[in-house]
């Protein structure tokens, strides 16, 4: 079974509704968390490993696909290089973008924070992927708190560095660019699910879309590699966790699929694509 949903405390710089609270649901002014300011470093052997490793550290990130190994080298040898615990705080809702951040290991996910302290989670992060760039190239606030769903790695540049990079290799301004058109995709996907579509069929999307960015194929299943919580599919589908937790179990109890130490095993994909388009289970 899914590990239940604990409460959890209001990250430093969240958003919560209080006296003369605005509509908007950003803070005003959140401070930046440690990775944007410069005070989380890698530990002194973490960094020893990474250097020893070199640019085959990077050498799985999307925005780097297809780059030339002089490239690479130049992006690894720019690389602020974090490793963040569980939980750790990436950055917070309504600071100013000051890094573009990726996944070198580890998952991240992206949680905004309505002015009435509710929550919704914007996407995931997965091993390769990058995030907070597109708020980073329009000098705005982040919308969202990124969020550590493991022990991570984390590379990121300044504006600066990541510029610089682009000028010496369009290939990775391509890659960029095809990562926010996805994500633009994909977020209009999702409002017109939830605007059309039952609890169930949400749900159903919200696992095909996680088994296809973060799944692994092995002993006639498709594991979700992304650690989930039964309130992690709660808040990406836009229903409550009781209705989750109902479906969940349902589907467990028919074997449609299981979960292994917080991992979700899928063991029948085309089941789950019949309930997301709207068929019988």
């Amino acid at each position: 079974m899914f590990v239940p949903a604990q409460p959890e405390s209001c990250p430093t710089g969240a958003h919560r509704a209080g006296s003369g609270a605005s509509a908007n649901p950003l803070p005003a002014a959140a401070p930046p968390s440690a990775i944007e300011a410069g005070t989380v470093t890698c530990s002194h052997a973490a960094a020893l490993a990474f250097a020893e490793a070199g640019a085959a550290s990077l050498h799985a990130l999307h925005m780097l696909a297809g780059a030339t190994l002089a490239t690479i080298a130049a992006a690894a040898a720019s690389a602020r290089i974090e490793q963040l615990p569980r939980d750790a705080r990436i950055f917070a809702q309504g600071s100013l973008a000051r890094r573009a951040c990726a996944v070198v290991t580890g998952s991240v996910r992206i949680v905004q924070t309505g002015c009435d302290g509710g929550q919704i989670i914007c996407c995931f992060a997965a091993r390769g992927e990058s995030f907070g760039i597109a708020a980073m190239f329009n000098d705005a606030r982040h919308s969202g708190d990124a969020i550590a769903v493991q022990p991570c790695t984390i590379a990121s540049w300044s504006k600066a560095q990541l510029l610089d990079l682009i000028e010496a290799s369009p290939r990775i301004a391509i890659n960029l660019i095809g990562s926010v058109g996805h994500c633009l995709v994909e977020s209009h996907n999702r409002v017109r699910e939830l605007a059309t579509q039952r609890c169930e069929q949400r749900i159903a999307h919200t696992l095909l879309r996680l088994a296809g960015q973060a799944g692994r194929d092995a002993a006639g299943h498709r594991a979700i590699t992304i650690p989930l919580r039964r309130r992690d599919v709660a808040e990406t589908a836009g229903t409550t966790l009781h209705t989750a937790s109902r479906a969940l179990a349902a589907w467990e109890k028919c074997g449609l699929l299981a979960t292994c130490e917080q991992q979700l095993l899928i063991h029948d994909m085309p089941a789950l694509v019949r309930i997301a388009h709207g068929d019988a289970a």
